[in-house]
């Protein structure tokens, strides 16, 4: 007999649906938490790892555990297992919950990570291949798929090679997992060894596995820059340029010394450990454009290497440095040094920083840190312009509405008078929109920040305040790259950071004595691109009954060189003295002819000299003026090797000269470089015959080579050294090879040339280049020589002194 079909009510059909949805859910949902992290701590019991990476690691974890993934907590050092495990459980004692969380739920989820973490020593390739055996048996066992490794480096970074190796070789997961290596500051100490490090690291890993951690951006007023602006951008996009900022102060202040670290300190010092990274990476964050999407790492890390490529090359007087008196001494005791040794390491910094682009052009950034200073905190702040004028008193004045008020927007970075992250903002800009994270805050009744009481900003705070290395862990968890230091940024702040530190490493720092004796001993002001402190003071290396001689005691050297003028100084002295004569020359020049035609050559040592006439000159009769090229290397202008290019990033946009007084040498003509059948050294020379009288520049200014070229005339080379041709095509020894450049002959038509020489590089040609004749084949720059015009070399000390 054929069964009854059986009937099924609509409400029974709804019911099967929810019940296979459930099904399948909880199917779903066992499956995500069969996907397993390993985590693996390498120095386990170090100091790092027990203020903060422990108890990152548990807040990870309970952030985590209840998503869909299970974890186990591999504390990794060269110490021996059973030590090793006792080092590590005291560091675990600490762990604490957060503060809403109940005792009972607290000690439970502490008991339950305590047994997920388990010390083991790393010191061999057999030991991380046991390591890895360990987690492949753990998956096995329980039945988990793998999601991924997080590799935590909290060791020294001569250590980096060999783990890395041996992660690489042993330890990697199986397909379809990732890999997360951890690196912690130092990232090499210049730009050399900083390159080294990641050509090293990078023949084990690659870019996207690497995360390099500078624990500032896990700061939550840090992370709070980018949303910051991005949730404000209708307040912000008029306000936020050149015309509307004064100034960008990027600060970090310590009360502590060095004591205890100062073999640390003694290879990096204040700027290497602060400025490069932390504060550079707070300057990126102010400084870049935003990005469409800031929720997309790739298009950040993009923008903050294009503030790296706007930035202005530092020089020896963009900053100032300072050193705690007691520091010495702590160095003579700490590394057993003599009694006689006194170090020049700076403990103290600020550094005046430019953003050579049309947002930021001539606004200052100031950059500065120290310890042994008055007080604790952390802040980027913006300083707004105020052009208003108040007619009524200042007791009149409402916070909200008065522009006489200042206007400033503060990231409070912590510690301070508020003792904790917040963002301000004067009441007088706009009023803020900040996420749901953070609220309005309440400060101490009477407390004043910046020149304004608290009551004059819009003030606001974390809802739930988190350590930095937290939130970096759980970027790191998530894989968000846009927290952290890509190869190609880290390179970019190194090559930024290496001339000044190189400037800088024979200075003797200002002696101060520490918090709140320092008085106004520190303070700094800037002008014309340049820092310096507000209050005189002789500097000396050796402490002694007097007062040890200093640059600016010696007097500018006026002398001979080769039968000719020499002006001889410090490089800083020597470059102003230079600067001043060239505008003397150029005022005279467009008092008689109305114009002046001066020639310039490219290279480093002018560059100081350029960016004096921008910022320090502002008598130049700029508008008359044309500027010549004296050579050129056969590269595109727009190439960072052309010295037009050198000219115009360091001179020409900052000074108005009509663009039709600009004469680049036309080394790219027919999409071709200095190819002989363009004719393009023919071309310059009939330019220069038609606009500059008799072919005679007012003034010519020259450098000279550690070879003795000079312009792009080589020895060896007869090219250019003499007959007709106004301009020639040279050959040089190094690349690029093809150069173009004016002539011997035509130089030496000049009413004035000025040969600049600066560096200690330059002590041993300067020296055979005063003992030689006429010998222009040898040595091209014995063969200037101005027919009716002055030859005056300006040399700085270092390379005089030979």
């Amino acid at each position: 007999m054929l069964a009854e079909p059986f009937n099924w009510h609509p409400g029974m059909w709804k019911m099967l649906i929810v019940v296979i949805c459930v099904a399948l859910l909880g199917c779903l949902q066992a499956q995500e938490l069969q996907e397993h992290v390993s985590i693996i701590l390498l120095g386990a019991t170090g100091d790092l790892a027990k203020k903060y990476l422990w108890q990152g690691l548990f807040q990870l974890y309970l952030d985590e555990v209840g998503r869909g993934h299970s974890f186990s907590f591999h504390g990794a050092a060269l110490t021996a297992p059973k030590q090793g495990q006792e080092l590590m459980a005291k560091a675990l004692e600490s762990l604490s919950c957060p503060k809403d969380m109940a005792p009972s739920h607290c000690a439970e989820e502490k008991d339950q990570f305590l047994q997920l973490s388990r010390y083991r020593q790393l010191k061999t390739a057999e030991d991380y291949q046991a390591l890895n055996k360990d987690i492949e048996a753990q998956l096995q066992h329980a039945g988990l798929r793998e999601a991924g490794r997080i590799f935590y480096f909290s060791v020294p970074p001569f250590a980096y090679a060999d783990i890395a190796r041996n992660i690489n070789s042993s330890c990697r997961p199986g397909p379809g997992a990732w890999l997360r290596v951890v690196l912690e500051k130092p990232f090499g100490h210049d730009h050399f060894s900083a390159q080294q490090l990641a050509t090293e690291l990078g023949s084990f890993f690659q870019e996207e596995e690497m995360y390099r951690v500078d624990h500032y951006l896990g700061k939550q007023a840090v992370a709070q820059i980018l949303p910051f602006r991005d949730q404000n951008r209708k307040a912000l996009d008029s306000l936020w340029n050149r015309h509307h900022v004064e100034r960008v102060e990027i600060i970090m202040k310590e009360t502590v010394d060095a004591k205890g670290r100062t073999s640390f300190y003694e290879e990096y010092g204040v700027i290497r450990d602060v400025l490069q990274n932390h504060l550079t990476e707070v300057l990126t964050l102010v400084a870049m454009e935003l990005p469409l999407n800031v929720s997309s790492a790739e298009a950040v890390l993009q923008h903050k290497l294009q503030v790296f490529q706007a930035l202005r090359g530092l020089q020896r007087g963009s900053a100032v440095v300072g050193q705690y008196q007691s520091y010495s001494e702590q160095v003579r005791r700490e590394l057993q040094k003599p009694d006689s040794f006194h170090s020049l390491t700076p403990t103290f910094a600020a550094v005046l920083v430019h953003v050579d682009n049309l947002r930021w052009e001539g606004v200052p950034f100031i950059l500065m840190s120290g310890k042994a200073l008055d007080e604790r905190v952390g802040y980027a702040r913006i300083l707004f312009k105020n052009q208003a004028c108040c007619v009524q008193s200042e007791k009149h004045w409402a916070a909200s509405q008065s522009q006489c008020l200042p206007r400033q927007l503060i990231f409070h970075i912590g510690h301070g008078d508020l003792g904790s992250p917040a963002v301000l903002v004067s009441r007088n800009l706009f009023r803020p929109s900040l996420p749901s994270s953070w609220k309005e805050m309440e400060g101490p009744p009477g407390l004043r920040l910046f020149g304004s009481p608290l009551s004059d900003y819009y003030a606001y705070s974390p809802v739930q305040e988190r350590d930095a290395h937290s939130v970096l862990l759980s970027h790191i968890f998530h894989g968000r790259k846009d927290s952290f230091i890509t190869t190609e940024n880290l390179l970019a702040s190194w090559g930024f950071w290496t001339p000044l530190l190189e400037s800088l490493a024979h200075k003797t720092p200002r002696l101060y004595p520490g918090g709140a004796e320092n008085g106004r001993l520190l303070d700094f002001e800037f002008s014309s691109g340049r820092l310096f402190f507000s209050q005189q003071q002789p500097e000396q290396l050796v402490p002694g009954p007097g007062p040890a001689p200093m640059p600016s005691d010696f007097q500018v050297l006026r002398a001979k060189y080769r039968e000719s003028p020499l002006v001889s100084a410090w490089s800083e002295e020597l470059i102003s003295k230079l600067a001043n004569d060239i505008e003397a020359t150029a005022v005279r020049a467009v008092r008689r002819f109305g114009q002046f035609h001066l020639a310039l050559s490219g290279g480093s040592s002018p560059v100081a000299l350029f960016q004096q006439l921008a910022m320090a000159h502002y008598g130049f009769p700029w508008a008359h003026t044309h500027l010549w090229l004296v050579d050129e290397r056969c590269v595109p202008l727009s190439d960072p090797e052309s010295n037009f290019q050198g000219l115009q990033a360091h001179l020409l946009q900052h000074v108005r000269v009509p663009y039709y007084n600009i004469h680049p040498m036309p080394v790219h003509l027919q999409q071709r470089l200095c190819a002989e059948e363009d004719q393009g050294a023919q071309i310059y020379a009939r330019e220069i015959s038609a606009l500059v009288a008799n072919s005679s520049f007012d003034l010519v200014l020259l450098g000279m080579g550690a070879d003795g070229h000079t312009a792009s005339l080589f020895p060896q080379s007869p090219t250019g050294l003499d007959g007709e041709q106004l301009v020639v095509l040279t050959t040089s020894p190094s690349q690029p090879h093809r150069r173009m450049s004016l002539s011997l002959p035509l130089i030496n038509r000049a009413k004035k040339v000025a040969v600049l020489v600066m560096g200690r590089m330059k002590r041993e040609i300067t020296a055979l280049v005063s003992r030689v004749g006429y010998e222009p084949k040898k040595w091209p720059i014995s063969g200037v020589l101005p027919h009716s015009g002055q030859l005056v070399w300006y040399m700085d000390y270092d390379a005089f002194l030979a």
